[in-house]
């Protein structure tokens, strides 16, 4: 399978290698804290900035409560401009491999039980997802002494292929990691969704809770906790990925937090979904006072994030609605779709060999450009773990940006590839380049607005209300010419054209 572009060769060999890196005290814990489904609005932490670059209050920001995320907001480094794909596999895949999805192929979410790249999608698009050879985050971190700890969604591939089981990818422990995305249910009454019609979503290794008042949320809270509790006992280095399956849906209440929603005004899915962010940000909390209480605060490197745009229930895709003022939702080509919140921090500031390797300033925002295949090389570079040569990555060490400063080796550019359908946004790829942004509709669509080209400066424009394709015609083919030349780069797959069914649809020049 290409798309993860390289497999090691000789796998044993390569491992071999891996394992035989030092196991010292000078390795930090690492925890990636990931949210589903969150986008950059769905939090009381304003992430948007004004044109002096300080946080921005918006209307969302006054619904939501999230005080564990304004927490690790206050001990570090908040970025303005985070990017992840817009929909929930390619963003997890990008993570493991540091790859764009362009290039990767995994560009679609995974259907656990049937290849759903569309009707005239790319016949060879990686709907098997990830796979036992493949190169990870895990497997280099398992192989450099860590316990690499997976916790809540995989969706890393299908039922019944490698993917579908974290353990095959790196991971050494697994809790509630399966093929789906959606779980089956939030409710411990309900076994989770076992017994359900949704009984094929059914979170697993669960049993325990099944029966109980135990939100899912909750539950996973405190498998994790436990998970790390034993690595701190057996004094090994840990990596935490807590892959919460909230707030995606079903927006299920979490009862704990209802009263807080029930005179907003909002209807009851968008407040059940405000529920789910208060749950999330209560797990938050809970595992940054358990690493206080083992005492590893001061050596544990957090890392909070999105996974796509926001899917809260509330206005249409391409509208400001949902994510206001920013324009669109989760799957979508605006920027609602695609922007996420990001933090980094230590989980306590100390004057410690690991804080001054990667010193991170507190209560800091970034506004410069990063995007989610960056952690790979990132956390890489914390862990002074080395990833194979024939690994081809994407994503740039992100240390000079996580100090507060610019980093002329992060060009400030993402690219995203939807080459599918049928979803919010269908066949697009657009590119940010600096201030300026494209999109090309593979298909012209009135989800596109009949055209297949949309150009915006997100600098005079940054809610996208101005399409500047018409007006700007140099600009537009500059921008054309720097995508097309970018996903040749990549190697990336397109979806193909409906007259023949088979020949690659290729993005045109204006």
């Amino acid at each position: 399978m290409y798309h993860i572009t390289t497999r090691i060769a000789l796998v044993v060999l390569t491992l071999g290698c891996l394992v035989s890196s030092p196991v010292t005290a000078k390795q930090p814990n690492v925890v990636v804290f990931l949210v589903d489904d969150m986008g950059v609005m769905d939090t009381s932490l304003p992430f948007l900035t004004d044109a002096q670059g300080q946080p921005k209050r918006y209307p969302l920001n006054d619904y939501y409560r999230t005080p564990s995320m304004e927490r690790l907001a206050a001990r570090g480094i908040r970025f303005s401009n985070f990017y992840a794909m817009s929909v929930c596999s390619p963003t997890r895949i990008s993570i493991m491999t540091g790859q764009n999805a362009a290039r990767h192929h995994a560009t679609n979410w995974i259907n656990p039980e049937k290849n759903n790249g569309g009707p005239y999608g790319p016949p060879a698009w990686a709907w098997e997802g990830l796979t036992k050879d493949d190169v990870t985050l895990a497997r280099l971190l398992s192989g450099a002494g860590y316990r690499t700890i997976h916790v809540g969604k995989g969706h890393f591939g299908p039922r019944d292929f490698d993917g579908g089981e974290p353990l095959n990818l790196g991971f050494v422990k697994n809790v509630g990691g399966a093929s789906f995305g959606a779980p089956g249910s939030y409710y411990g009454k309900q076994n989770y969704g076992l017994g359900t019609r949704r009984a094929r979503h059914a979170v697993p290794h669960l049993k325990k809770y099944h029966g109980t008042e135990t939100f899912l949320t909750e539950a996973l809270t405190i498998e994790a906790k436990a998970l790390v509790a034993e690595a701190v006992e057996a004094d090994q280095p840990f990596f935490l990925y807590m892959s919460h399956y909230a707030v995606h849906a079903p927006f299920h209440s979490d009862a704990r937090f209802a009263d807080n929603y029930k005179d907003s005004g909002k209807p009851p899915a968008a407040q059940a979904f405000a529920t789910l962010i208060e749950g999330m940000d209560k797990s938050l909390g809970d595992i940054l006072d358990q690493l206080d209480e083992l005492g590893v605060s001061e050596d544990t490197l957090v890392i909070f994030l999105g996974d796509n745009g926001s899917d809260a229930p509330l206005g249409h895709q391409h509208a400001v609605a949902c994510a206001a003022p920013l324009r669109g939702k989760k799957g979508a080509h605006y920027e609602g779709g695609m922007r996420v919140p990001f933090i980094a921090a230590w989980a306590k500031p100390a004057n410690n060999a690991h804080q001054r390797r990667l010193t991170i300033p507190a209560g800091a925002i970034q506004s410069q450009l990063a995007a989610v295949y960056d952690l790979f090389p990132t956390i890489l570079n914390v862990a002074e773990v080395t990833p194979p040569e024939t690994h081809i990555v994407d994503g740039v060490n992100l240390a000079g940006l996580l100090t507060g400063k610019g980093s002329p080796s992060r060009e400030q550019a993402f690219l995203m590839h939807y080459p599918h359908a049928p979803h919010r946004s269908d066949y697009f790829t657009c590119l940010r380049n600096g201030d300026w942004k494209v999109i090309y509709h593979y298909y012209p669509s009135p989800a596109s607005e009949g055209t297949h080209y949309q150009l915006f400066n997100l600098a005079d424009d940054p809610f996208e209300q101005k399409n500047l394709a018409t007006s700007d015609p140099a600009r537009l083919t500059a921008m054309m010419q720097d995508l097309i030349a970018r996903m040749e780069q990549h190697a990336a797959l397109y979806p193909v054209d409906k007259a023949d069914g088979t020949t690659p649809l290729t993005p045109k020049l204006p």
